[in-house]
């Protein structure tokens, strides 16, 4: 786990960032559906980092 809470932070909005993208341009087909279910999985760890910073 990342000790330093500004690369930790930064990590975490980068992770926020390119999981809200995931979301947003998952196409409507079966691969849509885990390319948005991997975009939440990276939403999550990144909420998850911010929140021990």
């Amino acid at each position: 786990m990342l000790k330093n809470r500004r690369a930790r932070r930064v990590v975490a909005i980068s992770l926020m960032i390119a999981g809200g993208l995931l979301m947003a341009l998952a196409p409507e087909i079966w691969e849509g559906v885990l390319v948005l279910a991997l975009g939440v999985g990276i939403e999550l760890a990144g909420i998850a980092l911010e929140r021990k910073a």
